[in-house]
């Protein structure tokens, strides 16, 4: 009876030590593979960090953009619309139209801008009416309702039309007749973007240059 209990004791202690040996390579397997697994990274921070540095890039580029254009170097307008923001080559533009000191130096901004097929904006646009008006004449009356045009502003187009109809009745545009003002007016009209052509500002425009065409169609007109 004695033996089968020692033997018993035997077998169990076995048995354990057995469980024991299995149990620990397992639990050291799971450690293991636990702390090979890497630290989770956040999508969001990378993509944060991304935008971040994109942003200062874009923000250094604008910066250097903004000196050149003081330094009135004509190419950063060109650079400028590259970046596809509206408000931001309207302001670089805005930085060359202040640097001009003469009319010369106006005339070949102005050149440049339609030679690379820039936009015009009303600073532009209005510099070029300005010049216009100090002596106006067949070619200067064209310049300058081409560049109101482009500018694609219905009231500046109607002030520059209104403005030339005036000139040409105090006999300051008699180099040009009637008809080639008629002509002028119609013309130029159509460089407008049909949404401007179509809006508010638009339709008054329409009716001005209506009452202009009467007016230079008239039989006193000729004479």
């Amino acid at each position: 009876m004695v033996t089968y209990l020692f033997a018993s004791v035997f077998i169990i202690g076995l048995l354990a030590v057995a469980f024991y040996f299995w149990q620990k390579p397992k639990q050291n397997l799971e450690e293991r593979s636990l702390s090979a697994l890497p630290e989770p990274r956040s999508l969001f921070s990378e993509l944060n960090a991304e935008q971040a540095a994109s942003s200062d890039d874009e923000e250094t580029r604008r910066a250097a953009i903004i000196e050149r254009a003081k330094r009135n170097d004509r190419s950063a307008l060109r650079e400028a619309h590259t970046i596809g923001n509206n408000e931001f080559y309207s302001a670089v533009l805005d930085l060359l139209v202040a640097n001009v000191d003469s009319d010369s130096g106006l005339l070949a901004l102005a050149s440049y801008v339609t030679r690379d097929e820039l936009p015009v904006n009303n600073t532009l646009a209005q510099a070029m009416l300005n010049s216009w008006m100090s002596a106006p004449d067949r070619s200067s009356t064209a310049k300058a309702l081409h560049f109101a045009a482009l500018a694609d502003d219905a009231k500046l187009y109607q002030g520059a039309v209104e403005t030339a109809l005036q000139f040409w009745r105090d006999g300051r545009l008699a180099d040009s007749t009637p008809d080639e003002l008629k002509a002028l007016f119609d013309g130029e009209f159509w460089i407008l973007s049909s949404r401007t052509r179509s809006s508010g500002a638009g339709f008054v425009l329409k009716r001005t240059l209506e009452r202009a065409r009467r007016e230079l169609e008239a039989p006193s007109a000729e004479q």
